[in-house]
């Protein structure tokens, strides 16, 4: 059995969580064929190798794998087109599953996140600093969400340039259902992303297990208005913690919407002052 058949097997099988499946691939290389005889060779619980027994044997998965591969491209760790900087990260995802242009995964990434309901200054820093951006090549990516999300999407394509979306839920989905038109245009013209299978509906947790993907991809993260504890911050500190850029648009202290990027200037985030990102890279 090849890796990539492999990988979708632990991801359809019930009871094989993200990172369990993690660990067990690690016990492979690319190219490796996937035996019996190897599965019991390696040091599982009896439970886990129970399992990957089961999903390898499963004749119901045979048609799934078949359904899922007709709907979108399915990269493993494996793969070479899989980003290394996300590779290298702490519970990296096995398996993502994609729609649109792969070749978006090679180029540098900035990835811009914010508050879901932001005021109209995020909208007025993001028109000024995603042109340059654009201009310097940069992929723009985000987490198709309400607010600064959508804006850092939505701007990027106005301008021509091309753009990532993380979500948080299977690619056959759309959530918010407002970004419907968004999702698909992305699709079109930019590359959609989920590490869930195509079905899987949206749920609270699986956004902040999307936030790490986002700052896998990055080699810049940039926070406009965010609360001080939010998502934005989840993807902005694990993105410190894997060595990112990261910076922050300050703003007044009287605003709760400001306390997320102050927190992180004060921590040695790059305030952008003048909305002139050129200047600081």
């Amino acid at each position: 059995m090849n890796l990539k058949e492999f990988c979708l097997r632990l991801k359809l099988q019930q009871g094989l969580g993200i990172t369990t499946i993690g660990k067990i691939v690690a016990n492979f290389t690319a190219g490796e064929e996937v035996t019996v005889d190897k599965i019991e060779s390696l040091s599982l619980k009896s439970n886990i190798q129970n399992l990957i027994l089961v999903a390898m044997k499963n004749d119901k998965f045979n048609s799934w794998i078949e359904r899922i591969e007709l709907q979108c491209d399915v990269i493993t760790i494996f793969d070479t087109i899989y980003p290394n900087a996300l590779r290298e990260m702490y519970n990296a995802p096995t398996l993502l599953f994609t729609r649109g242009d792969l070749s978006l995964l090679k180029k540098e990434i900035t990835v811009i996140v914010g508050a879901r309901q932001p005021t109209n200054y995020s909208r007025f820093v993001l028109k000024q600093l995603i042109p340059q951006l654009i201009q310097q090549d940069f992929v723009i990516a985000s987490g198709l969400a309400r607010g600064v999300d959508g804006i850092a999407h939505q701007e990027t394509l106005k301008n021509h340039g091309k753009t990532i979306a993380v979500i948080g839920n299977g690619l056959n989905h759309f959530y918010p259902q407002e970004n419907k038109m968004l999702q698909e245009e992305i699709m079109a013209n930019g590359l959609l992303i989920s590490e869930y299978l195509p079905d899987t509906p949206p749920r609270p947790h699986r956004f902040p297990q999307r936030n790490r993907i986002l700052a896998g991809l990055s080699k810049n993260i940039i926070v406009t208005e965010a609360r001080k504890r939010s998502g934005s911050l989840i993807t902005a500190n694990i993105a410190l913690e894997e060595n990112r850029n990261i910076f922050a648009v300050p703003g007044p202290v009287s605003s709760p919407l400001s306390e997320g990027p102050n927190e992180l200037i004060a921590a040695g985030a790059y305030p952008l002052v003048n909305a002139d990102f050129k200047n600081l890279l």
